[in-house]
């Protein structure tokens, strides 16, 4: 599935290097200022909604306020406490048992991102594509070169080399990284690169040959010390996942250093975040088998976690023994879930009532979860469990929507509330005009973190974001008189198979299982 609903996709084009956009115009790019009114930071300054008018736009706020300035780097943000907590877990494979802490994660970032500058060669604004699957080294090749001053692109490692090929010539990627079971794909692909310059594996002390370019990564960061690094600066390019939006091919989408940090920041109020702080004595577990390579895993789900100094437990590949097994051994505290996972809970006979016992919350994303799929859960677990769920597109970061950490029951199904500095409206599908509570509309949502463009391709980016900044979600939805919002279809469906898109109308996740 290319677009995630907890947190998923939208557009914006660039013409030149990717590290090269103007400081002043917070991610817009200096080839495109015609987009300053497009992707400018919107914040909130009231609560209430914009009075409805028979020919205005009807615009909804954030009923949370506005968001606190970000004006630092991804690294910057994810790191800026971990002195707080640098001996505490930061990620565990729960399969292998493999676990580093934050103050092993940290000084690892660093010393990688000195290794891709200073025995590479990389320069700032280069791109490197990562095919990996969920493991805890994810934190290191992305943060390390995030730091080192690069552009990072991830795809999803079932993806077939031609799909690999396709996307990691169009983002212009030098370099990649992997592991050894998946060599073979980057090697197919990497002679059709221009200006690469090798391939680090994770694990792979038994296939790196220098001679052929392909490296070891433990190898090569022993022996390294921290280095200089060039300067990032928050309205840079740091990431470009690949999304379809609404239609078409999958497009990169340029998302800056300050759409993911402030991303982040957006999601910290009271009424939103729910993790207890860590202390000497206490530390979150948060279990999630839910993919890095995606914008909702890695920016919503994994750097949430790394920027509260919590512990991720993750599993490169979901099966239903692995899976039960970490909840078992790891007893976490939180779950993020899509619909079939949280039905696969619900339903499957080896979950019991104990298996949950120490959970205290369930984020599900992807697709809404129907009442009866929530009820049907709770009833299982035999505890008061809370189940939140939210909303949002690679395009923005990702999240946008968000239910608040006390939801009331006659709100039970909905998606949540805009979360801190956004701002939305509903559009007819017919005629464009903005529409009131209770009738269903294209979703628009405008705010800082909305993307600053998709990569080389004008034509679609204001096709997705308007002139007056508008994200154009393809999603239909609508929102009752308290302003809590309800996802109900999207304009044109996609099923997505090994990335290969099908017109094919989707039913609902809720009818699946994995």
């Amino acid at each position: 599935m290319d677009r995630l609903r907890v947190m998923t996709g939208a557009r914006r084009m660039f013409n030149g290097p990717l590290h090269k956009c103007s400081k002043a115009s917070a991610g817009h790019c200096r080839t495109s200022p015609s987009w300053t009114a497009a992707v400018r930071m919107f914040g909130a300054t009231s609560s209430r909604s914009t009075p409805s008018s028979s020919t205005g736009p009807i615009i909804l706020e954030s009923p949370f306020g506005t968001v606190n300035p970000v004006d630092v780097t991804l690294p910057e943000y994810i790191w800026r406490n971990v002195d707080k907590w640098e001996d505490k877990p930061m990620i565990t494979c729960g399969s292998s048992g493999r676990s580093y802490t934050y103050g092993e994660g940290r000084m690892i970032c660093k010393l990688f991102a000195s290794t891709l500058i200073s025995k590479l060669g990389l320069k700032k604004g280069d791109v490197v594509g990562l095919l990996l699957p969920n493991l805890p080294e994810y934190v290191f090749a992305i943060h390390g070169a995030l730091e080192a001053g690069l552009v990072v692109t991830f795809v999803n490692p079932l993806y077939t080399a031609m799909e690999v090929k396709r996307q990691f010539e169009n983002a212009g990627v030098k370099l990649c990284m992997t592991i050894s079971l998946l060599l073979p794909v980057i090697k197919e692909v990497s002679p059709s690169l221009k200006g690469y310059v090798g391939t680090i594996v994770f694990g792979g002390d038994e296939v790196a040959n220098e001679k052929a370019r392909v490296y070891d990564f433990k190898t090569l960061v022993s022996g390294q010390s921290p280095g200089e690094l060039p300067k990032s600066f928050a309205h840079e390019v740091a990431l470009l996942p690949y999304s379809s939006g609404t239609t078409g091919l999958p497009k990169g989408v340029m998302l800056t250093h300050r759409n993911c940090a402030i991303n982040l920041e957006q999601c910290i109020s009271k009424d939103i975040i729910s993790y207890e702080p860590t202390t000497d004595d206490y530390q979150e577990r948060v279990l999630s088998v839910l993919p890095f390579f995606h914008i909702y895993g890695f920016n919503g789900i994994l750097n949430g976690v790394l920027s509260h100094g919590l512990h991720m437990i993750t599993i490169p590949k979901f099966t239903p023994e692995s899976y039960i097994e970490c909840v078992l051994k790891y007893k976490p505290t939180f779950l993020f879930v899509v619909p079939s996972l949280l039905l696969f809970l619900a339903s499957h006979p080896s979950v019991k009532a104990e298996h949950l016992s120490s959970i205290k919350e369930i984020t599900c994303g992807a697709a809404p979860a129907s009442k009866g799929l929530i009820d049907n859960f709770l009833l299982k677990a035999q505890k008061d469990i809370r189940i939140r769920q939210g909303y949002g597109m690679t395009e923005s970061a990702p999240v946008s929507l968000y239910t608040r950490v006390t939801l009331p029951e006659n709100k039970t199904g909905s998606t949540g509330q805009l979360v801190l500095s956004t701002q939305a409206r509903v559009v007819s599908l017919t005629d464009g005009n903005d529409l009131g509570p209770h009738k269903s509309g294209e979703l628009l949502i405008r705010g800082p973190q909305v993307m600053a463009g998709y990569l080389n391709n004008e034509k679609a980016t204001k096709e997705t974001v308007d002139e007056d900044g508008w994200l154009h979600t393809g999603d239909v939805a609508y929102y009752d008189e308290d302003e809590y919002f309800y996802i109900v279809d999207r304009t044109k469906e996609l099923i997505k198979v090994k990335g290969n898109q099908r017109g094919i109308k989707k039913s609902a996740e809720n009818e699946f299982v994995t």
